[in-house]
């Protein structure tokens, strides 16, 4: 006797031996039961499913000499001839291979005729949606009113194809996908009826690979049968199929835990020796990942199908969840670049080495060292501005000559000879149409002296750091606390003319940025007294100076407190002294001395002062402003009617004043 593949040996032929579709069995056994019986039929899904053997069946329990029911005797005539696919009222035709409407017409011929030993007469028609327009048109109207004795029993892989008005006449049922477990179970039940050993890994390893269809894992298992000479083994499936050994894809997933690059590598210089497809050593590695994922939400659900359920929970131990998450992710993304890469290896070793470098934080990550901090003055006169690409050791220069301190013991510096001026009063305080202020621009040396560069450097006052001046730059250091500038170049000539440009005093102040939170919380209390007297003068008279960068910031933030002839006394709030040194004091004295057209001595104490700095004029000023913008907005009637009607808010830091005025 000729052999007979286990496909067509182990075909159900009843409703009791089919594997699955319960949805689909059931609606069918209680039509029959309760002969509610519809005249066509459409059974969808994918191949090797059960569409062809469930129409048989159906076939079987309208024919079958006992009677029409779910359980078909299967010994009759009837039932044997249908089984042995010849009983002549079943009609079975091949749509693919009659696509004319030529065919369809001659099909439908003979639907008129009764039946010639059956109950019914059964057309069944596999892969309908290959027919073509004209044979559907051609269907349409016999199969919405077939003669009582006729069934239409039809099967499709691609039901999207059918026109709608087919799909209106019929019963649609859709058989799904048969699961790995599923179809494990049943090769089980199947290789022990036939006595041939087996291993539950080898059996998984079909499964997997029949993706749903279980006519396919039957094929799949008389291949490995014949591969491994009557035994159905582990390692004679994945060399018949060309799977992965899992425990290769561990060894790659426990490197990548490890952030072992070489170990990475080793491990695909061992999957390259067996030739594999890199796309599928992904697919393996995901399925693994994904496994993991289970593992880590519920262990309970990790089945032992593949035989590495302590690796899979060891795995969802040692990786942290957004590791596995993001593997998963650069796999995926990997998987559908894979095609693009030059060499399908290489690509399969970037996506391991993505992996490795961009892990997800939490991970170790090397130390870097700080960095120090240059700037130079905030503006330039050059029109060639290039940022300092390093700082630049400064060139050797004579020694210095010491000057004054700022302490709270006043330091004089020496007078500049000048003619004399009185100091006028002001006429209108204060600055409601503010005079431009110098700043000046300093030339940075970067690779060569000839090639000048600046550096913008927030003129804002910091807490803490400390500063060495230079005629070319200020560059921030670690310096001693001592910064009281003797070691500094105290002699500098005042610089030229052109080396300024103006700018509005309050552009200036708004350039300083908001303040941090641990300057708010050192900075002392503003003055309560508005300025009167002295302090009056020296807020009209500060725009006037012309001053610029940390020297504008040190002046804006004193009052002037004493006026003795050519001998003025300065309190600079202690808040803002950080950057203050001998250099800043004598900017200041020559702009002051070039500004009254005489010698001025000036005294600067580090002290609170008791009245409106300019500084905090300014900062009054715009908050009054601000406070007059939100009182408009809430005394506008229009507002205030959207608010009545609508309960309309006003959003808080969202009204500006239309005035920039200081």
């Amino acid at each position: 006797m000729s052999y007979q593949v286990l496909a067509r040996k182990w075909r159900p032929r009843s409703f009791r031996e089919m594997v699955g579709q319960t949805h689909v069995l059931k609606a069918l056994i209680n039509a029959l039961d309760n002969e509610r019986l519809h005249h066509a039929y459409l059974f969808t899904g994918t191949r090797g499913v059960g569409k062809t053997t469930i129409a048989r069946i159906l076939a079987k329990c309208l024919n079958c000499e006992t009677g029409i029911s779910s359980t078909p005797c299967g010994t009759c005539s009837v039932c044997r001839e249908i089984d042995e696919g010849r009983f002549v009222d079943l009609i079975e035709v091949d749509a693919a291979s009659r696509t004319k409407v030529e065919d369809t017409r001659e099909l439908l011929e003979n639907v008129q005729y009764a039946p010639s030993r059956g109950r019914y007469k059964v057309y069944l028609i596999d892969e309908v949606h290959m027919l073509s327009t004209h044979s559907f048109n051609a269907l349409l109207k016999t199969l919405e009113e077939p003669p009582p004795h006729v069934k239409f029993l039809l099967a499709t892989t691609d039901p999207q194809k059918l026109p709608v008005t087919i799909l209106s006449r019929c019963l649609q049922f859709a058989l799904k996908n048969m699961p790995p477990e599923r179809v494990v179970a049943h090769l089980q039940q199947v290789l022990a009826a036939e006595s041939i050993p087996f291993e539950d890994d080898a059996l998984w390893l079909l499964g997997r690979a029949a993706d749903g269809s279980m006519r396919d894992a039957m094929s799949l298992t008389d291949q490995a049968i014949a591969f491994g000479e009557g035994k159905v083994l582990a390692a004679d499936v994945r060399a018949m199929l060309g799977t992965l050994d899992h425990g290769q894809v561990y060894d790659v997933l426990q490197a990548l835990l490890e952030g072992d690059g070489r170990a990475v590598l080793e491990a695909v210089r061992h999957l390259a020796e067996q030739g594999p497809d890199w796309s599928g050593v992904l697919a393996e590695l995901l399925n693994v990942l994904h496994r993991v994922a289970i593992a880590q939400v519920l262990p309970d659900a990790v089945d032992n199908g593949q035989g590495d359920r302590e690796r899979v929970l060891t795995l969802a131990q040692s990786l942290p969840a957004e590791d596995v998450q993001y593997y998963y992710q650069l796999g995926l993304v990997g998987r559908r670049d894979l095609p693009l890469a030059p060499d399908p290896r290489h690509g399969f070793e970037m996506v391991l080495l993505r992996m490795l470098a961009f892990r997800p934080a939490g991970a170790a990550i090397p130390e870097r060292p700080a960095l120090k901090t240059t700037g130079a003055s905030p503006a330039t006169a050059d029109s060639d501005q290039r940022p300092v690409a390093a700082a630049v050791p400064r060139p050797a220069a004579p020694a210095p000559v010491p000057g004054p301190v700022a302490e709270p013991t006043p330091a004089p510096v020496a007078p500049v000879t000048s003619n004399t001026t009185p100091l006028e009063p002001p006429v209108d305080l204060p600055w409601e149409e503010p005079a431009p202020v110098a700043v000046r621009a300093a030339p940075v040396p970067v690779a060569t002296p000839a090639e000048p560069a600046a550096a913008p450097l927030a003129p804002r006052a910091l807490p803490t750091p400390q500063v060495e001046a230079t005629p070319e730059a200020t560059v921030i250091a670690e310096l001693p606390a001592d910064t009281s500038g003797d070691d500094l170049d105290g002699d500098e000539e005042p610089p030229p003319a052109e080396d300024y440009y103006e700018v509005g005093l309050d552009d200036y102040l708004d350039s300083l940025g908001e303040p941090a939170a641990d300057e708010i919380a050192a900075a002392p209390a503003p003055a309560v007294q508005p300025a009167t007297g002295l302090a009056a003068d020296w807020l009209a008279l500060f725009p006037e100076l012309k001053l610029g960068g940390l020297t504008a910031s040190i002046a804006a933030n004193c009052t002037l407190v004493a006026m003795d002839g050519d001998h003025w006394h300065l309190h600079l709030d202690p808040a803002q002294s950080a950057l203050f040194n001998a250099n800043q004091q004598r900017r200041l004295n020559d702009a002051l001395s070039q500004q009254q057209g005489r010698a001025i001595t000036l005294q600067v104490t580090i002290q609170t002062p008791e009245q409106e700095t300019p500084a905090q004029a300014a900062a009054r000023r715009r908050a009054e402003r601000q406070r007059q913008a939100e009182q408009s907005i809430q005394d506008d009637p229009l507002i205030r009617q959207m608010m009545q009607q609508f309960a309309a808010t006003v959003r808080a830091g969202t009204i500006e004043p239309v005035d920039t005025q200081a």
